[in-house]
């Protein structure tokens, strides 16, 4: 079992969201709580089904409960969105905590679902981040196959190969068309096709609509799809009164790097060291990685990107209650050197009040021109493990 970095409470009831295989019930399966649990998984066909045609019958399991049994676990509670009325009931009248587990909100949000709101902590995990597996980790491997559990349990590139696609079918599969959010499989299918092709670009929806013969409207509602499913997120434009015009479209960025390329076809082909692919899932990679560890650690960091209408570009703004703006660059080369820095000693300059870095492939912590470049793990841990401080 390798030890997960989300801590989560045992006296509290709590929304666990994570996108499918990312260890949620294996989390809770290594929680003390497990074994005082009563454990309702709503993947399972029967289950589910029970539920479905009788949800007040997690009412009258629960009124069974002996004393000793303290803890309720639903897994994929947007399978039968009917429980929260159930839990939200439950929560009010009995001493029983509850842990929902779910990989879509979708179903949650637009079922007119009650969210349990300020009833239950709200958790999300990620696939494994380079502080859970420091000791098996290889930042090619990675970076070519992703960090989703399951690929660290295979040896050979063949069966990664297959389980990444395995799970990009099944997500199609179960996750869209067996829930019913879209109507039409074959256009969302090439949209995400498309969308992989685009990661960390930025979002032209016009001509993504163009591509995959659907109106803009739709291309917007297949994004939330993703993000509702927990498969991607917006990285929105920074936003400030700079002398240049300043980039309002947003990027979008898959949740695992070998997700992105099972989708772009791209398993098969290695990645190449010194090639803008491989800057580009780098850079990928480490923003993933940052976003993660600063959920885990309940920062109130928030992310966007700059970039100006002629094309400079900060790969990542962090905006850090109490502190100073944080300008990250991210290179995947070895040197860095000070050619490297330009654009970004330009944009700090022009913010003013801000601090700037380098996350590289380099060796050492140097300082370049009053920027600081560090090895990307030494720069990830000071500012999202330990906050900067």
């Amino acid at each position: 079992m390798i030890h997960r970095m989300l801590k989560i409470p045992t006296d509290e009831n709590l929304l666990l969201f994570g996108a499918r295989g990312t260890g949620k019930t294996t989390l809770l399966k290594h929680s003390p709580l497990y074994e005082k649990a009563v454990v309702i998984n709503l993947l399972k066909g029967d289950v589910e089904r029970q539920f479905r045609n009788d949800p007040d019958a997690l009412a009258e399991i629960v009124k069974a409960m002996p004393a000793q049994q303290t803890h309720v676990i639903v897994d994929e509670v947007q399978k039968v969105p009917k429980l929260l009325d159930i839990v939200h009931d439950l929560i009010e009248n009995t001493s029983k905590k509850f842990i929902l587990t779910g990989s879509s909100a979708r179903k949650l949000k637009y079922g007119g679902a009650n969210l349990l709101a300020g009833r239950a902590f709200v958790y999300h995990l990620f696939p494994f981040n380079y502080f859970e597996v420091t000791d098996t980790f290889i930042l090619n491997d990675s970076l070519r196959w992703g960090m989703l559990p399951k690929i660290f349990s295979y040896v050979t590139d063949d069966k990664k190969h297959r389980f990444l696609e395995a799970y990009t079918n099944t997500y199609l599969k179960e996750e869209i068309w067996g829930e019913q959010i879209v109507r039409q499989l074959d256009p969302f299918r090439h949209f995400l096709e498309v969308a992989a092709q685009m990661n960390g670009k930025q979002v032209n929806f016009s001509n993504m609509a163009r591509d995959v013969g659907v109106t803009d409207k739709t291309i917007n509602e297949y994004f939330a799809i993703l993000e509702d499913t927990l498969i991607g997120f917006y990285l929105n434009p920074y936003q400030h009164s700079f002398r240049k015009r300043l980039s309002k479209t947003p990027k979008f960025y898959f949740f695992d790097p070998g997700v992105v390329r099972a989708l772009q076809g791209q398993l098969s082909v290695p990645l190449t060291e010194q090639t803008s692919v491989y800057g580009d899932v780098f850079e990928h990679f480490i923003i993933l990685q940052c976003k993660q560890l600063a959920s885990y650690t309940n920062s109130e960091y928030r992310f966007s990107y700059l970039a100006t209408k002629d094309g400079a570009e900060v790969d990542l703004v962090v905006e850090r209650p109490g502190k100073k703006i944080l300008f990250i660059e991210i290179k995947s080369a070895k040197q860095v050197e000070a050619r490297h820095l330009r654009t970004l000693l330009a944009m700090s300059k022009d913010h003013g009040d801000c601090e700037a870095v380098c996350f590289s492939r380099d060796n050492f912590v140097k300082q370049i021109d009053g920027i600081t470049v560090y090895p990307w793990q030494a720069g990830i841990e000071h500012y999202f493990l330990n906050s900067g401080t």
